[in-house]
């Protein structure tokens, strides 16, 4: 039998090029300084024999400002939300949470040009580093925050609207996993201004949650939420205190 071979090197290449871009979003690449990196998404592009890799670069270099100004939203919805952050500084240097928003950005805007493949080795090196899988063909509006990071999966088609707050180990899921599905819209959809608390999990492609409200800690949603509600879990908390075991 014979195998047809794959550069898996360029998962190395890719892995480089997003850090590097990473960090340019915050120095140069609005001053269109960024030439250093279209070497190497150029062979990227080569290697994945994608085409016209040169006029690719020029329409995504294109996109660089609004991506940053974006970051930006969201670094002010870290440092509103968490009481334990301490400045801006701190949410760019130190925020796990950050960084996988900042290359869900980027992967979006080349699977927004159809550019194959390029777009999940982004992802996934996000995924590794921080815990946290945001397919980039999600569409995320302004302001997202994204606390702990860990765990947290987001799926194709889910779509989240403005100033919304997700917790660790947060699902944004299909509630079924088929082939045939591939084309439909398999995950949820999210409004302005709801928060998603740890653990909570939410399923189906026809799901709104409404805008406004609250999804609690280990909750387990698969149908639609009004606007303005409060989604708990209850469960019943046994304590024991150490005096019953003193005889």
């Amino acid at each position: 039998m014979q195998f047809k071979q794959y550069d898996l090197s360029l998962k190395d290449d890719v892995e480089n090029f997003t850090k590097q871009l990473f960090y340019a979003l915050f120095n140069d690449v609005c001053q269109e300084k960024a030439n250093h990196l279209k070497e190497k998404f150029e062979k990227i592009l080569n290697g994945l024999a994608i085409e016209n890799a040169s006029e690719v670069w020029a329409v995504y270099q294109q996109t660089f400002c609004e991506i940053r100004e974006k970051l930006d939203l969201d670094a002010k919805a870290f440092e509103k939300t968490d009481p334990a952050c301490k400045s801006l500084g701190e949410v760019y240097l130190a925020y796990p949470g950050f960084h996988a928003i900042a290359v869900y950005r980027l992967s979006h805007e080349l699977y927004k040009m159809e550019i194959p493949i390029l777009p999940r080795m982004m992802s996934e090196y996000a995924h590794g580093l921080t815990g946290t899988d945001i397919h980039p063909g999600a569409a995320i509006g302004d302001s997202f925050f994204i606390d702990h990071a860990t765990g947290i999966v987001i799926g194709e088609t889910t779509i989240i609207k403005e100033n919304v707050k997700i917790y660790q180990g947060v699902t944004l899921g299909g509630i079924q996993v088929k082939k045939e599905l591939a084309s439909t819209k398999r995950h949820p959809t999210i409004e302005n201004n709801v928060t998603i608390y740890a653990n909570a999990t939410i399923l189906g492609g026809d799901v709104v949650i409404g805008r406004d409200s609250v999804i609690g800690a280990n909750v387990c949603v698969t149908t639609s939420v009004p606007e303005g509600s409060i989604v708990t879990y209850e469960s019943e908390n046994k304590i024991t205190t150490r005096k019953s075991y003193v005889k």
